[in-house]
C-alpha cells in the first residue's frame, strides 16, 4: 500500500517524502516526475497552459501507481481529477496535509516557482485554499494539520495510523 501525500502548495509534502526517503522508504513525487520527462513546470505552464500540464500530472499519476509501499507527493492540484483520486486509491491511501492559509504564505515565500501563485499570493493561495481543501477531504483517508508539526512530527503520526 502506498501512502500518497496531498495539499495545498507549501503544505509540506515534499518535505515530508524526504523524511520518509530518510526512514528507507521508496518515494516518488508527481511533480519531479513531470519535471524528469518534460521540464521545468513553470516552462511547461508558460508554452503550453494549465491543462496540457494537468495532463501530464494524470500521466504522472498512472506510471507511479504501480509503485508498491511507496510515499507519493501529489502536486497541489493533482487531486482535483477524480481520476487521479481513484488511481491512487486503488493502491494507496490518501492524507490531506491540512494548512493555514497563513502558514502556507510564510512557506512558499511570495510563490516563486509556482505557477499559479504568481502575482498576489495571498489572494491565489485564498483562492485555491476555497476550492480545493473540500476536495481533499473528500479525498483523503486521513487529514492531519501540519501548521505546528514538524516533518518527522507528522511522519510519525502517519506511520502510526497506517502501520
Amino acid at each position: 500500500m502506498n501512502i500518497v501525500l496531498a495539499g495545498m502548495p507549501g503544505s509540506g509534502k515534499t518535505t515530508l517524502a524526504r523524511e520518509f526517503q530518510n526512514r528507507g522508504r521508496i518515494v516518488a513525487d508527481t511533480d519531479e516526475e513531470i519535471v524528469r520527462r518534460h521540464g521545468e513546470i513553470k516552462k511547461i505552464f508558460d508554452e503550453y497552459g494549465e491543462g496540457y500540464f494537468r495532463e501530464l500530472e494524470s500521466q504522472a499519476v498512472l506510471n507511479l501507481c504501480s509503485l508498491d509501499n511507496a510515499v507519493i507527493a501529489t502536486g497541489g492540484g493533482c487531486l482535483m481529477r477524480e481520476s487521479n483520486v481513484n488511481a491512487l486509491k486503488e493502491n494507496g491511501k490518501i492524507v490531506y496535509l491540512r494548512t493555514r492559509v497563513e502558514t502556507l504564505l510564510k512557506r512558499v515565500h511570495c510563490g516563486e516557482g509556482r505557477p499559479l501563485l504568481y502575482g498576489n499570493a495571498a489572494a491565489a493561495l485564498e483562492k485555491l485554499y476555497s476550492q480545493r481543501s473540500p476536495v481533499y477531504e473528500w479525498a483523503a483517508d486521513l487529514i492531519i494539520d501540519t501548521d505546528e508539526l514538524t516533518p518527522e512530527q507528522t511522519a510519525d503520526k502517519i506511520t502510526e495510523y497506517f502501520g
